[in-house]
Formats: structure tokens, C-alpha cells, sequence
């Protein structure tokens, strides 16, 4: 046996084995890890990231402000429909017709805000923020800009690959949908009652067609000309002046009082029964739903609801969310990027995947020597 301090090499076996250990803890952790978001996901990949979607939001509802709520409704509506990774922002194409295209969606608007957005979040980082997270910016923002809270939301969704207006009816709820319905809806996303309640608030900034509500103010029996009797009178009354039968194109506030600044005044027209759509006088018909709306309704101030919102909204924002590598960063949010080399492989590694390797590699590697 040779003598003297200097350590035999160790054979090839063990470094195989240690190889191998590495790869495996590797495969562990990628296999255990759960889809997340998380808050400053682009801190180092795209800093001015956030900054750049407030100034584009901002510029946007200077010019009109009626966007606000617009980005708002179409955020919630891609978070309910398959997740919040931006499937309402496909366009359709020869062989499918998207999510946008489906009729229950026409009165969705924001879509070319949200381009715009991207176009220079690319100029600046391209290929790095999803459209999903734009869009859930862009939501957020709105809420800030119209004196709203702010809102810190996690980030690093990515974005999905199919859009159909099939599944847009079967996740949507209907128009008349009862207090029941909407809490069991609400309940398929680990939502609660009080959820529903709270993000109902978000109607505060939001604007809707005649042909939403006419069923309410004109015909809601079989006998014409019948209005809902729970609808304040004065309101039925003012309602069917904007509104005249079979109007499909005016536009009205869902907060008659304070239609572009967020704050309690949803709260205060559905406890006097002037909830504009069926949806928000239905609040008024379940026990939790209804004390929150009264309270708030009630409020002073605006500081429990805004806390509530925000909680609610980002809980309402992780819906479905895609992340390591479960979708794509389009370059253009109406489409889905075309085929490329790498999207083709097998595996796709993170940068931080593979320093996890490679960390792994050299220590198991020099404990291997040292034996």
C-alpha cells in the first residue's frame, strides 16, 4: 500500500455514482416543485418592468377612462376561463375560433392596450414578461390609478397556448345567476362567499351594455313593460331613460355615483338597491354576502375594502397561473409564438435549474474526492 499524505484518486465507479446522485436530487427537486408565482419575478430579467405598465395604463386611462374598468372585467374573465395565462388575448384563427370571438365576450374591450403595453415591454426586454402578467399589471394598475389601493401581486406567469369559445359558457356565469350559483362558481377556485362580495367591488369602476341589464327594466315578467321590483323605482326609471328597448350599444355605469373613481359608492347603490345587473342585486339575497355589502355600503371609510380587495384580487390572480416552463412568453400577445428549436426539446433547463446542477455536481463530486 503506498504511504504518505496524498490521497488516492477516487475510482470512476464513485464519481459515476455521485453523478448520478446529482442528477437524481435534480430531478427531485424539479419533480416536487409546485407551480408559483412570486412577487418581483422580474427584478433582475426586466427591473422597469411594472414602471413601464403604470405609465402605458396611466397615459391610456388619461385618454379614456372608461379602460379602467375594461382591463379589470377582462383580467377576471381570463383568470375564470382555463387560468390567468392570457387566453382571452388569442386571436382566432382558420381552424379555431378563441375565447374573444365567443358571444358571451363581445363587450370585452382593453385588447389594444395590453398590445400596446407589450410592444414596449418588448422593446425593452424582449422575450421576458408574459402577456398573462401585462394583463394582471394592467388590472391592477387600474385599480391604483382610480384612487384605488395599490396592489402588490406576484408575477412570473406565463402564458397559455390554446384559446376556445367553447370553454368560455361553461366558466362563465349567467346573467341571472343566483346568489347560490355564484358563491358555488366562485367556490370551483377556492374562492369564497366573501370573495364574491369583495370582488364584486371591482363594478365600481365598470361600465355596461344596456342589453346586460334591459331584462330588468323592460320585460322581466311574461307581461311587457314589467320591471324587476327589486330595483329602486327612481332608478328603473332613470335606467329606461339612457336605455331605450332593444338598445345594444349604449354604455352605463355600474356605479351611477362615482363611475371612475374607485371607492365605496358600488357598495352604497346596491344597498339602496340600485345594483345595476341582476349579479349585484344578488348579493343582497344570501346572509354574508349581504352584511358585506351593507357595511361597506355603510362605511365611512374605505379602509376594510380596500384591504379586502386587495387580498381578494391576488388570490383570484393565481388562478391556473403557468409557470416553470408549463407555458410561453409570447412575443405578440394574439398569437401563440411559432415552433422553434428549442421549444421542440424535451427539456427545457432554467438558468437557475442549472446552477442548482451545477452546484450539486461540484460539491457532491469533491465530497467524492475527499472519500
Amino acid at each position: 500500500m503506498a504511504s504518505g499524505s496524498a490521497a488516492a484518486a477516487p475510482a470512476p465507479a464513485v464519481v459515476a455514482v455521485a453523478v448520478a446522485v446529482a442528477a437524481a436530487l435534480l430531478l427531485a427537486l424539479c419533480g416536487s416543485t409546485e407551480a408559483h408565482t412570486q412577487f418581483g419575478a422580474y427584478n433582475k430579467t426586466c427591473p422597469q418592468a411594472e414602471d413601464i405598465v403604470f405609465k402605458e395604463m396611466t397615459a391610456a386611462v388619461a385618454k379614456s377612462p372608461g379602460l379602467a374598468g375594461s382591463l379589470l372585467r377582462l383580467f377576471s374573465v381570463d383568470c375564470f376561463v382555463g387560468g390567468c395565462e392570457g387566453s382571452i388575448l388569442l386571436d382566432s384563427t382558420a381552424s379555431n375560433t378563441a375565447e374573444k370571438d365567443s358571444p358571451l365576450n363581445k363587450g370585452l374591450r382593453g385588447y389594444d392596450v395590453v398590445d400596446a403595453i407589450k410592444a414596449k415591454l418588448e422593446a425593452a426586454c424582449p422575450g421576458v414578461v408574459s402577456c398573462a402578467d401585462v394583463l394582471a399589471l394592467a388590472a391592477r394598475d387600474s385599480v391604483r390609478i382610480t384612487k384605488g389601493p395599490y396592489i402588490p401581486i406576484p408575477t412570473g406567469r406565463e402564458d397559455g397556448n390554446r384559446s376556445s369559445a367553447a370553454d368560455v359558457a361553461p366558466n362563465t356565469p349567467k346573467p341571472d345567476a343566483s346568489v347560490a350559483d355564484l358563491i358555488a362558481f366562485f367556490g370551483k377556485f377556492n374562492l369564497t362567499a366573501k370573495d364574491l362580495a369583495v370582488l364584486s367591488g371591482a363594478h365600481t369602476i365598470g361600465r355596461a351594455h344596456c342589453s346586460a341589464f334591459s331584462s330588468r327594466i323592460y320585460n322581466f315578467t311574461a307581461s311587457n313593460n314589467v320591471s324587476d321590483p327589486t330595483l329602486d323605482a327612481n332608478y328603473t326609471a332613470s335606467l329606461r331613460g339612457r336605455c331605450a328597448a332593444g338598445d345594444l350599444t349604449t354604455l352605463v355605469d355600474l356605479d351611477p355615483s362615482s363611475g371612475t373613481t374607485f371607492d365605496l359608492g358600488y357598495y352604497r347603490g346596491v344597498a339602496a338597491r340600485r345594483g345595476l345587473l341582476s349579479t349585484d342585486g344578488a348579493l343582497l339575497l344570501n346572509g354574508d354576502t349581504s352584511a358585506y355589502v351593507m357595511r361597506q355600503g355603510n362605511a365611512t371609510a374605505t379602509a376594510e375594502f380596500f384591504a379586502d380587495f386587495a387580498a381578494s384580487f391576488v388570490n383570484m390572480s393565481k388562478i391556473g397561473a403557468l409557470t416553470h416552463h408549463k407555458g410561453q412568453i409570447r412575443r405578440h400577445c394574439s398569437a401563440v409564438n411559432p415552433p422553434s428549436a428549442s421549444s421542440l426539446a424535451p427539456v427545457t433547463m432554467s438558468a437557475h435549474a442549472a446552477v442548482l446542477l451545477a452546484s450539486s455536481l461540484v460539491s457532491i463530486v469533491a465530497l467524492a474526492l475527499v472519500l
